[in-house]
C-alpha cells in the first residue's frame, strides 16, 4: 500500500546545504511522520515553487548565498502572507532571531542544538494551519447551509436540522488529522458519522473499529499494538496490531469510556508522542492513522469523579460530536420506520406492508431509550409474524409495553424533584386537571383515541367514555 503524504500540503525546505536539507527531511520523516516535504537548495527559485506548488509552510535558513534568508523572509511576508515561517539558523543569533520574529516568522530554532525542539515547532505550525483552514470552511458550511457531500452520509436517514448541522461540521473537519470524540446515546449511529468521516478524508488507508468494552489492558495493548515472536507464552509468531491495519487510514475505538485506567495511560502516550511499541519489541513504530473515539457515558462527569484521565479527556475531544437522541428527531421516526420497513422487507423475502396511519402517531409519543436501533429491532419483530396486507400494530404496543419507558414530558423524563406547578399557585381540581391531560393526550396523538388512551394508561371505552362526559370533541391533527 502506498504510503499517504502528511501534511496534505507541502513543507518547503530551503537551505544551500543539500546534506542539511537530506537530514532534515529524514528527521522530519522518521520524528513527527511528516513525508510531504520539497527541498530547495537555491534561495532564488523559492517564489517560483511556491507559485507552482501547494506549499503551507516554509522552513527557511538564515545564511544563504545570492538570496539571505532575511531578504527572503520580506518577500515571502510580503506576497504570501497566510504561510508561516520558520527561520533555521546556524548560529545562535539571538538579536537576528527576534527581529525576524517582529517581522512576521513563526518561530526560530538552531539547526545544531535544537533538533527536537525544532520538530516540536514544525507540530505546532501544522496544527495551526489545519486549525485556520478547518475554521474557514466551518465557516463557509454554516454561512450557507449546505452539505457539499450527501453522498457521504447516505446511509444515516434524517432530515433533522441538528444532524444536517453535524454532517456540515464533519465536512469542515474531515481533513484534520487530530482526533474526534462522538458523543451520545446508545443506538443513535455513532459508527455511521465515523464513518462518514472516514470517507470525506481522503485517507488512503482503510477504517479499522474497536469496541474497547470489556477488554483488559492486555488484551487492548495486544489487539492494538501487535506483538513480536515469543513476545509472552504463546506468541508464536508476529501479530500485527490494529494500528499498523488502519495505517495511512482510520482507527475508530468505540465505548473509550469503558477503558480501563492502565489503557488509558497507553492510549495517552499514543496520541501525545504519535508512537507505540509492540508488545515485545523496543523498536518505536509512528502512529499514521487518524483516531475517532466514541461513547455513550459522560466523559466530562467521569473525569471530573476520576474515574477517567482529565488529560487523555482533553486529546480526545480535539473536535466534538454530540448526537441527538431520536427522541429529540421526531420528524426521522417515519423516514427511519419506512427505510427498515423497506429493508427488513427485502431480507425476509416479504412483500412491504401498508403501515396504518396510527402506528405513526404511536411511535411518535415513544420515547425510544434505544433509538434507532430499538426502532429497528421493533420493525424485525414485526415483520417476522407479519402476515396480512395491513400491518399490525400489536408487536409494536407489545415492544413499547415490555420496558415501560417514560413518554416524553413524563415526571422520570423532567426529573422528580421538579414540581408540575409553580410555588404559590393555586392547585386546579382533579376535574380540570383530568380533562387537561385528557385534551393534552388527544393533542399528542392526533385525535386518535386509541394511542391517546395508552399515553395515559386507560382503556379506549374508558377514554371515550370520559370525553363524551367531558364534552371534548377528538382534537384534529
Amino acid at each position: 500500500m502506498t504510503e499517504s503524504q502528511f501534511p496534505s500540503y507541502s513543507i518547503l525546505l530551503v537551505d544551500d546545504e543539500e546534506a542539511w536539507l537530506r537530514s532534515l527531511s529524514m528527521t522530519l520523516s522518521m520524528m513527527a511522520g511528516i513525508n510531504n516535504t520539497i527541498r530547495c537548495s537555491d534561495s532564488r527559485k523559492v517564489m517560483d515553487l511556491i507559485a507552482n506548488h501547494d506549499i503551507g509552510l516554509v522552513l527557511l535558513d538564515l545564511n544563504m548565498p545570492s538570496l539571505s534568508g532575511q531578504d527572503l523572509l520580506v518577500q515571502l511576508l510580503e506576497k504570501y502572507p497566510e504561510i508561516p515561517v520558520i527561520i533555521i539558523s546556524g548560529l545562535n543569533q539571538v538579536s537576528t532571531a527576534v527581529e525576524c520574529m517582529k517581522r512576521g516568522a513563526f518561530d526560530f530554532f538552531v539547526k545544531t542544538v535544537e533538533q527536537e525542539r525544532l520538530i516540536q515547532g514544525v507540530r505546532r505550525a501544522i496544527k495551526m494551519i489545519d486549525l485556520q483552514q478547518q475554521n474557514r470552511e466551518f465557516c463557509s458550511r454554516v454561512l450557507d447551509d449546505r452539505v457539499a457531500h450527501p453522498e457521504a452520509f447516505a446511509e444515516i436517514i434524517t432530515q433533522n436540522p441538528s444532524m444536517r448541522a453535524i454532517f456540515r461540521y464533519i465536512e469542515a473537519i474531515a481533513g484534520s488529522t487530530q482526533s474526534v470524540l462522538i458523543t451520545g446515546e446508545s443506538g443513535v449511529g455513532k459508527e455511521l458519522l465515523a464513518v462518514a468521516i472516514h470517507r470525506l478524508s481522503g485517507r488512503k488507508g482503510r477504517m479499522v473499529s474497536l469496541n474497547v468494552a470489556g477488554l483488559d489492558d492486555s488484551v487492548f495493548s495486544d489487539t492494538l499494538f501487535g506483538h513480536v515472536k515469543g513476545a509472552f507464552t504463546g506468541a508464536d509468531s508476529v501479530r500485527r496490531g490494529l494500528i499498523e491495519d488502519s495505517a495511512d487510514g482510520t482507527l475508530f475505538l468505540d465505548e473509550i469510556g469503558d477503558l480501563s485506567t492502565a489503557s488509558q495511560i497507553k492510549l495517552l502516550r499514543l496520541l501525545q508522542e504519535g508512537e507505540y511499541f509492540a508488545l515485545g519489541s523496543d523498536v518505536p513504530k509512528r502512529l499514521r492513522s487518524r483516531v475517532l473515539f466514541a461513547t455513550h457515558h459522560d466523559l466530562a462527569a467521569k473525569q471530573a469523579s476520576g474515574q477517567f484521565r482529565k488529560d487523555l479527556y482533553y486529546r480526545l475531544c480535539v473536535h466534538r460530536l454530540s448526537v441527538p437522541p431520536l427522541k429529540e428527531r421526531a420528524e426521522d421516526i417515519p423516514l427511519l420506520l419506512d427505510h427498515f420497513l423497506d429493508q427488513v422487507s427485502r431480507e425476509l423475502g416479504k412483500t412491504r406492508p401498508t403501515v396504518p396511519k396510527e402506528l405513526y402517531v404511536l411511535l411518535a409519543n415513544h420515547a425510544f431509550p434505544g433509538n434507532i436501533r430499538e426502532l429497528k429491532s421493533m420493525v424485525y419483530d414485526a415483520l417476522s409474524v407479519h402476515q396480512s396486507r395491513m400491518l399490525s400494530m400489536d408487536s409494536f404496543k407489545r415492544a413499547i409495553d415490555s420496558h415501560g419507558s417514560p413518554q416524553p414530558g413524563s415526571g422520570e423524563a423532567r426529573g422528580s424533584e421538579q414540581s408540575l406547578f409553580g410555588a404559590g399557585d393555586p392547585l386546579p381540581s382533579l376535574h380540570d386537571l383530568s380533562d387537561l391531560v385528557i385534551a393534552e393526550a388527544m393533542r399528542r396523538a392526533q385525535g386518535n383515541q386509541s394511542v391517546a388512551a395508552r399515553l395515559i394508561g386507560i382503556s379506549q371505552p374508558a377514554l371515550s367514555k370520559r370525553l363524551k362526559k367531558a364534552q371534548l370533541g377528538p382534537l384534529q391533527p
